[in-house]
């Protein structure tokens, strides 16, 4: 059975459980339940703090777990990312007074407050830049007003918190974030932990995808499949009308729309857009 961490809380617990229960998991009703078991599915799902998905699964107790990037990042431990979820997106980034810093190469000897030491230590060792890592367990914003660091780095979504604080982020991001699907790095993939990727990526592609269906007139046919290529081909299906033919076809989601209008200037007909649930490539 695949022992599958799940965050319990945060930015990353809600995007997990919807993305589980698309892909056929069951997942818990109760925000007290710690485990949760899923016999048809021969998974059982246990809810960790996000950051310390990574360390359980790096010391071989759960066989895979969902945790964000930069905590993979951080934490040190012996896994590996197998799959991204496309949630949960953040970028890491460092922030200060206005106007004291621009680069990262300025912080050479200043003091640097974060939750992510070991992300920020092997950021600062790559750039060559030897400063003082300050980790404290949980928010940094006001480690600067209270003189305990120079500058901070943070998980910054719209930066709309250190903006409020008086803080400007500055220099490049340290890292991008997203949530992702990992496992011990020198794990065997069990059938199950297949299935599971199997099953998300069908998720993702669904949500990424609409099926397109519309008619148009034999003699427009190559244009219309030039907009509307598919994955494999489309379907074309001859129509009762002589001279027409139903297409079918999975287009991205992003720029439908303009797909639409395109075929309409074609003469397509009955253009129909729907929304994929799952699917399997």
């Amino acid at each position: 059975m695949l022992r599958l961490a799940v965050p319990n809380k945060g930015a990353l617990a809600e995007g997990a459980q919807t993305v589980l229960k698309e892909a056929g998991y069951r997942v818990r009703k109760d925000s007290k339940e710690l485990v949760v078991i899923d016999p048809d599915n021969s998974c059982e799902l246990f809810f960790l703090r996000p950051k310390d998905i990574a360390v359980y699964v790096g010391e071989g107790t759960l066989d895979a777990g969902i945790t964000g990037r930069d905590m993979l990042q951080d934490s040190g431990a012996r896994v590996e990312e197998i799959l991204p979820l496309g949630f949960g997106r953040s970028t890491f980034r460092f922030a200060a007074d206005p106007g004291v810093f621009s680069s990262v190469a300025d912080l050479k000897g200043k003091r640097i407050a974060t939750a992510y030491a070991g992300l920020l230590e092997g950021y600062l060792a790559e750039q060559g830049v030897e400063a003082r890592v300050i980790k404290l367990d949980g928010a940094v914003e006001t480690a600067i007003r209270l003189g305990v660091a120079d500058a901070v780095a943070d998980v910054v979504e719209t930066g709309t918190t250190l903006r409020n604080i008086g803080l400007e982020v500055f220099g490049e991001p340290i890292a991008r974030s997203e949530a992702v699907l990992i496992q011990r790095t020198d794990a065997v993939e069990s059938p199950a932990l297949r299935q599971l990727v199997r099953r998300l990526q069908g998720v993702l592609v669904a949500r990424d995808y609409v099926m397109m269906d519309y008619d148009i007139r034999v003699e427009r046919i190559e244009e219309a499949i030039a907009l509307t290529p598919g994955m494999e081909g489309p379907t074309v299906s001859p129509l009762h009308r002589e001279g027409w033919v139903a297409v079918r076809a999975m287009v991205p989601r992003t720029g439908h729309q303009q797909v639409m209008d395109q075929l309409w200037e074609l003469g397509a007909k009955a253009i129909l857009v729907t929304a994929i649930y799952a699917c399997r490539l």
